[in-house]
């Protein structure tokens, strides 16, 4: 046991050393500019991702906001699980995002596309439409990328493939960059 918690503790720590610092820095800037602006936050995410989305975005809500007269407008799109079913159901699973983005989302806004492969055909397509609506993308993502690297704007990637660390990494950059932005000056 004790070998296979320090193997997983040095890899998740290897892993995080390997993120662009200024992937993270651009990510800090364009929500930030976000908040200045009043524009929206849109998450996305599928199964462990869809937790961190939502997640991320109560930690946008709640703590990054702390003190700042414009708050983080954060949405977790993967939360209305009647409107993901009825898309779902209805339509198909890969337009679940897509739909909400085109009924809520605005020029300027930000999508914010959690998954650990980067080829979720809903997250893919979210991503894209988002794009051709002029949203800022950013993408948390883990393996290689997958297609969502090469669409988002800016991309944090933890180069495994392990789903465990690659959710515990995007964890981590949840509560960097939320805590981060609570230090910031409104």
């Amino acid at each position: 046991m004790r070998d296979y918690v320090v193997d997983y503790i040095d890899r998740l720590a290897d892993g995080l050393r390997k993120i662009d610092v200024r992937a993270i820095e651009g990510t800090v800037a364009a929500l930030e500019e976000a908040r200045r602006k009043g524009r929206r936050i849109y998450l996305v995410g599928n199964g462990g991702s869809a937790a961190t989305a939502s997640h991320f975005a109560n930690d946008l809500q709640k703590l990054a906001s702390k003190g700042k007269t414009k708050p983080y407008r954060a949405i977790a799109l993967s939360d209305n699980v009647p409107l993901l079913t009825a898309w779902g159901n209805d339509e198909s699973y890969d337009v679940v995002f897509t739909r909400q983005l085109e009924a809520l989302a605005e020029r300027g806004d930000v999508l914010l596309a959690i998954t650990g492969s980067g080829n979720s055909p809903n997250i893919v397509s979210a991503v894209r439409r988002a794009k051709e609506l002029g949203l800022v993308t950013i993408a948390l993502l883990g393996f290689s990328g997958g297609k969502v690297k090469e669409l988002a704007d800016h991309v944090l990637l933890f180069p495994e493939a392990h789903y465990g660390r690659v959710e515990d990494a995007h964890m981590v950059l949840d509560h960097l960059v939320t805590n981060h932005l609570a230090t910031l000056p409104d």
